[in-house]
């Protein structure tokens, strides 16, 4: 059997997320944000306030590219660290104004770049092929949550 990148769900889906990433980056960059700092904001304009470990497992991204990320939003006066109030080791990220102030025309740009990348597609191939990339996603994530860790067994 011969490898096609054609017929390459990983392939293609890498080749479709960096089209999607550069597209994105063009269209928030007058914003002053870049697309990581974008997926930040969409977690904390759904629930501000949370912790750099809640955002890790939402974005499922690296502990040290989160803190990255977070640096360079608080170097821009996108957010701002609070004390949490039920745990002292633990700080919550929280959106400044300017972050707030930001949100129609950032979630305005990404429906643009939405809509450019799916104008191919009917309103029911839209509706599919994003219900298929959801199950593809879970079923990923469901079985790297169940792969066995460093020790051997599942963690």
């Amino acid at each position: 059997m011969t490898f096609s990148k054609d017929r390459s769900a990983g392939y293609l889906a890498n080749h479709m997320a960096r089209l999607f990433f550069a597209g994105l980056s063009r269209r928030i960059r007058p914003l002053g944000l870049a697309p990581a700092q974008f997926m930040v904001l969409l977690e904390l304009w759904e629930e501000d306030g949370l912790s750099q470990a809640d955002l890790v497992a939402r974005l499922d991204v690296e502990q040290a590219t989160m803190a990255n990320t977070l640096a360079r939003m608080a170097r821009d006066g996108l957010i701002d660290r609070q004390p949490s109030p039920t745990d002292r080791r633990a700080r919550l990220i929280c959106l400044t104004a300017r972050a707030r102030a930001l949100r129609p025309q950032a979630i305005a740009a990404a429906q643009a770049q939405n809509s450019e990348a799916l104008a191919g597609l009917s309103t029911a191939e839209q509706a599919q092929f994003l219900a298929l990339m959801k199950t593809v996603i879970a079923t990923m994530q469901k079985r790297r949550d169940a792969s066995p860790g460093p020790g051997g067994a599942a963690e």
